[in-house]
C-alpha cells in the first residue's frame, strides 16, 4: 500500500512522511477517526514507507524487495495484531487467523469490521484482543529477526483489547524494544483503555467528505448520480457506501417491506402482517439483520424530518418521497421505543431466534406504537 493509493488525507500523509523523514517516529502511534476513513490503509502505507529502501516523490517506490513484500502482506518486520474469536481449548492469537486477515485486507482495504466478523463465521461472538495475543507479541518481538530498521506492529482496533491484554502489553507499549514501533488504528478511541491510550501519540483522521466518497465510487465505475445518492447516505464511511452499492437490489426490497409494514400496521391488518413476517423471515439471517438496520435508519430519518433541516437527511429520492408523508407518525412519543424495538430484534436474530415469530411480534408491536401521538 502506497500513499498514492489512498484518496485524499494529504495532511495526514504529510505528517506521517515528516515523522519518518526526520526520524521522529513515536514508539506508539494512534490513528483515530470514524470507520471507513482509510485509517488502516494510511497505517499500512506509512509502514511500507518506513521499510522502503528507495523513496520516490515522497512515497514508497513500490518496486524494492521491501515494498513487494508489503504488497503481499508478508514483510518480515511487520506484525499484524487484530481482534479474533476464542475457540474452546485454544489460545486466541492473530497468527491463527493470518491467512484470513490477509484475504480480508485485500478485499476490504477500508477495513469493514462487520465483514471481518462474517469472515470469522461466528456472528454471535464479539471479536477481541485477548491476553494470549499479548503474550505472543512479547514472545515474537523479543527474538524476531530484523531486515529493516524498525519492526512494526500494526494493531487494528485497540478498543477491543481486554484489560488483561492491556496490562500484559503496557510495559512493551510504554518502553518498547529500541527497534519496535506500534501503530494502532481505532474507530472509537473513547473505548480504548486509558493505560494504553495515554501512552500513544495521536493523529486524528477525519471522515471523508461526500464529494471525496463520490470520487472514490466514480473511480470504481459507479454512475455519478448514483454515487452522489450513496455518498449522501454513507456520511463519509466508504465501507457503508460500498455496502449500499452491493445491496442496491436488496435495498429496494427492504424499502418495500418497510413501507408495507408501516401501512399495514397503521391499518391493523394483522392477517396480512403475518404474511409479511414470513416474507421477511425468508431473507435469511444476514438479510434479516440488514433489513432491521435499514428500518432503524428510516425511523431515525423520519424523526429528523421534523427538524426541517434537509442537509441532515440521508435519503434517496424514493425514500424521501415516502418519508415526506410518513414522518408525522414518528414523533417524540414513539421514536425511542421504535428504535429500541428494532435493536432488540437485531439481538434476537443474531442469537438465532425464530425469525417468523420475531417479525410477527414486531408487526404487532408496531401496530401499537405507530398510533401513539
Amino acid at each position: 500500500m502506497r500513499f498514492a493509493d489512498i484518496p485524499a488525507h494529504e495532511d495526514v500523509k504529510e505528517r506521517l512522511r515528516h515523522m519518518a523523514d526526520t526520524d521522529r517516529v513515536p514508539h506508539a502511534l494512534l490513528l483515530e477517526g470514524p470507520a471507513g476513513s482509510a485509517k488502516f490503509a494510511l497505517a499500512r502505507a506509512f509502514t511500507q514507507y518506513l521499510h522502503c529502501t528507495s523513496h520516490v516523490d515522497g512515497d514508497s517506490c513500490g518496486r524494492c524487495p521491501s515494498c513487494l513484500q508489503h504488497q503481499a502482506f508478508n514483510h518480515i518486520d511487520t506484525v499484524f495484531s487484530f481482534p479474533v474469536i476464542k475457540r474452546s481449548g485454544k489460545p486466541a492469537i492473530s497468527d491463527d487467523y493470518a491467512d484470513d486477515f490477509r484475504a480480508f485486507m485485500g478485499e476490504y482495504p477500508y477495513m469493514d469490521f462487520d465483514a471481518w466478523r462474517v469472515s470469522l463465521d461466528n456472528l454471535n461472538s464479539q471479536p477481541q484482543i485477548y491476553v494470549d495475543e499479548g503474550q505472543e507479541l512479547l514472545r515474537r518481538l523479543s527474538y524476531m529477526a530484523r531486515q529493516a530498521r524498525y519492526k512494526v506492529v500494526l494493531l487494528w482496533l485497540p478498543e477491543r483489547m481486554r484489560e488483561d491484554t492491556a496490562n500484559k502489553l503496557l510495559k512493551l507499549v510504554e518502553e518498547p524494544f529500541d527497534d519496535t514501533k506500534f501503530i494502532m488504528v481505532s474507530n472509537n478511541a473513547r473505548l480504548i483503555l486509558p493505560t494504553i491510550y495515554s501512552r500513544t501519540q495521536r493523529i486524528e483522521v477525519r471522515r471523508y467528505s461526500d464529494a471525496e466518497v463520490v470520487g472514490i465510487l466514480e473511480a470504481r465505475g459507479v454512475d455519478s448520480s448514483q454515487a452522489a445518492d450513496v455518498a449522501r447516505i454513507a456520511q463519509g464511511n466508504v465501507n457503508e457506501a460500498l455496502k449500499l452499492l452491493n445491496i442496491s437490489k436488496e435495498r429496494l426490497q427492504y424499502f418495500d417491506l418497510f413501507v408495507e409494514l408501516m401501512r399495514k400496521a397503521y391499518a391493523r391488518k394483522v392477517a396480512e402482517l403475518r404474511a409479511w413476517s414470513l416474507e421477511v423471515a425468508a431473507l435469511g439471517r444476514e438479510g434479516e439483520m440488514q433489513f432491521v438496520d435499514y428500518c432503524t435508519r428510516l425511523i431515525r430519518e423520519s424523526f429528523l424530518m421534523h427538524l426541517a433541516e434537509g442537509n441532515l437527511l440521508t435519503l434517496d429520492s424514493a425514500e424521501h418521497a415516502f418519508t415526506a408523508k410518513f414522518f408525522p407518525f414518528i414523533n417524540e412519543k414513539n421514536v425511542l421505543d421504535m428504535i429500541e424495538l428494532f435493536d432488540e430484534v437485531r439481538r434476537d436474530i443474531a442469537g438465532n431466534a425464530n425469525a417468523k415469530m420475531v417479525f410477527f411480534d414486531v408487526a404487532v408491536r408496531v401496530i401499537i406504537l405507530i398510533r401513539r401521538k
